[in-house]
């Protein structure tokens, strides 16, 4: 273990914002690639607008990323209590040796610090030596005996041993304010490092609550892997040094470093995270794919998909590499479980010019005539009926995808009518010359 020790300090006043989560994971980050501790505190002294149920959204959903606390509510430590609410005594007593010391007095109900009138130099990891200087006093208790976010952040910081603030650029400009603080109380400040804020999609601004995407509730409930989120968040602000994307949870810990972190703001993109999910997903062992492909089918009202479980298997074989997340999962898969599957219009209008009519009859009478059902047989004998009759394998493969799926798109199709089964096949087909929609 080393001495470093950092903490994610949210206020539950709402839903997880996915700014938040990228806080948290810098941080948990930089905790295990340096053997240090990650420090789960919660900021919770505004009593009116803190509720339970963003504590709770708050901790499932750090759990489900999989960024687990060293520290913190549940799990206890030796700085605790590690909710703010808890630890009104703690701050009294700082107070009082502000107090003592000539450091804070009161005025108009409220307690004051005294600045030093000193430039205060904040040395940013990121950004380099910022110096500002505080020219007034500031409140650090309220009129109403209640102590500003200023106050209590730094004395959390102090009474935890915080060494390193990772935190994000708009509280760099609250940071003279904690340096005063720091020198009053006669303590070394911690090492900053204020990342780039994320901006929104499209336009101008930071990203809000308010914006589609931003709440990791949303990517939890579309079923999104986790590795795929925590893989697009660590290069919102950051890149390893060979630039690379695509990369494991211990490939991020290995090169994550607070150096390599941006000074330029991130803006989000929905599209490179879907595709960085979808990679994952593809990338995912057979027994990790078919564990999350249950739980899926399980939590949309599909569980009647999962009762056969070797047709299942082989159905996960050929869909993973062609998914692009498992919220797809229970649509792309449907029509191996259900002989009743609806014809898709668009795809319909698709096949119209491949004669399907008379396509299809023809494959009928081939794959019929089959004694060896398998993906190189199935694929070699269409191509020779092609180049007999004349036309273009596609004619006969966009149909018969059509008539044995009712889709125009899914995966490979010579696997897909070995999944199914010569009968199956042969069923299906008459089912749709059955339905006269040609």
């Amino acid at each position: 273990m080393s001495n470093v020790r950092v903490r994610f300090a949210p206020s539950p006043t709402g839903y997880f914002h996915i700014g938040g989560a990228r806080t948290a994971l810098f941080n948990w980050l930089y905790a295990k690639h340096t053997g240090g501790t990650f420090v789960l505190r919660i900021e919770d002294s505004d009593t009116e607008r803190n509720k339970k149920e963003s504590l709770e959204s708050l901790l499932t959903n750090l759990r489900w990323m999989g960024l687990d606390w060293d520290e913190g509510p549940e799990v206890g430590g030796p700085y605790g209590p590690y909710f703010q609410s808890e630890r009104n005594d703690i701050y009294k007593k700082y107070l009082k040796q502000l107090q003592d010391e000539g450091l804070a007095y009161e005025k108009e109900g409220a307690i004051w610090l005294k600045v030093s009138g000193e430039t205060q130099t904040i040395d940013d990891i990121i950004h380099g030596p910022v110096r500002r200087l505080e020219e007034k006093d500031f409140v650090i208790y309220r009129s109403n005996g209640t102590p500003v976010f200023h106050f209590v952040n730094v004395i959390d910081d102090i009474d935890m041993k915080i060494t390193h603030v990772i935190r994000g650029e708009d509280h760099l400009s609250n940071t003279s304010k904690h340096m005063e603080l720091y020198h009053a109380f006669g303590v070394p400040a911690p090492k900053f490092a204020h990342i780039p804020l994320i901006l929104k999609t499209d336009g101008p601004g930071k990203m809000s609550k308010r914006d589609r995407g931003s709440l990791v509730e949303e990517y939890r409930d579309k079923f999104f892997l986790p590795e795929g989120l925590i893989n697009y968040l660590s290069l919102l602000g950051w890149s390893p040094k060979n630039d690379q994307e695509l990369m494991s949870l211990e490939e991020i810990i290995a090169a994550f470093d607070l150096p390599g972190i941006n000074k330029t703001h991130a803006r989000f993109d929905e599209k490179k995270l879907n595709y960085i999910n979808a990679e994952h997903l593809k990338h995912l062992s057979k027994e990790a794919f078919f564990e999350k492909g249950i739980q899926v089918l399980k939590a949309t009202g599909h569980e009647d998909y999962t009762h056969n479980v070797p047709l299942l298997k082989e159905v996960f074989a050929i869909v993973q590499e062609k998914l692009r997340s498992f919220e797809e999962l229970p649509n792309f898969i449907g029509y191996f479980f259900d002989d009743n599957y609806n014809f898709d219009e668009k795809a319909l209008q698709k096949v119209l010019k491949h004669e399907p009519q008379v396509r299809l009859a023809e494959i009928r009478t081939l794959l019929a005539s089959m004694e060896e059902f398998s993906c190189e047989t199935i694929e070699a004998e269409l191509k020779q009926l092609a180049e007999r009759n004349g036309v273009q394998p596609g004619d006969y493969i966009h149909t018969l995808r059509f008539a044995v799926s009712g889709r125009s798109v899914g995966p490979s199709l010579y696997h897909m009518l070995v999944v199914m089964g010569k009968d199956n096949v042969l069923k299906r087909i008459q089912r749709c010359l059955d339905a006269k929609l040609f």
